[in-house]
């Protein structure tokens, strides 16, 4: 399994706080990364990023919304049972759309068509409660200052998986 970190912002831009993805991977590719991690702006192309996978990553880091019901802005850290078996509705892949659990029992598939094994040992998702998912381009108050606050806790998970110093 090769030894690198893919860090993914995925969510719609255009549906206001569902960019929080995107805004807190365009942050974090400002900053110094350890070797072997990886910072893709995904946005809404599963597809894309289902095959981008297929190059074997040791874990998956996805930034997006994930509505728990904590208040707007609160931050979660969850992991994926990659060995969970596959729910039949995420097997109706949208390619012009971004399910998680999609795109990782799509890529399963698509590992296996190419035979390959599992591309990736982890996924995990560090979220943000959103505060509107209405049509918008900008981030609540809540969501944007959460972007500030995920930096430091992204940053300490990369450490953290990779064991190497990250500035």
């Amino acid at each position: 399994m090769r030894d690198r970190v893919l860090v993914a912002g995925i969510g719609n831009v255009f549906l206001s706080d569902d960019g929080f993805g995107v805004a807190l991977a365009n942050r974090l590719a400002g900053t110094e990364l350890p070797p072997g991690v990886e910072v893709r702006d995904i946005g809404i192309r599963g597809m894309h990023l289902a095959y981008q996978l297929l190059d074997g990553y040791r874990v998956l880091v996805l930034l997006d919304t994930a509505q728990r019901g904590g208040g707007p802005g609160s931050l979660y850290l969850l992991e994926h049972d990659l060995d969970q078996p596959a729910d039949p509705g995420a097997l109706g892949f949208n390619a012009h759309g971004m399910d998680p659990a999609s795109v990782l029992a799509m890529l399963d598939q698509l590992a296996e068509g190419n035979g390959l094994d599992r591309p990736i040992e982890r996924a995990l998702v560090l979220a943000c409660e959103p505060s509107s998912l209405d049509e918008g381009l900008e981030l609540s108050e809540p969501v944007a200052a959460a972007v500030e606050r995920a930096l430091p806790v992204l940053l300490d998970l990369l450490r953290e998986l990779t064991g190497a110093p990250v500035r």
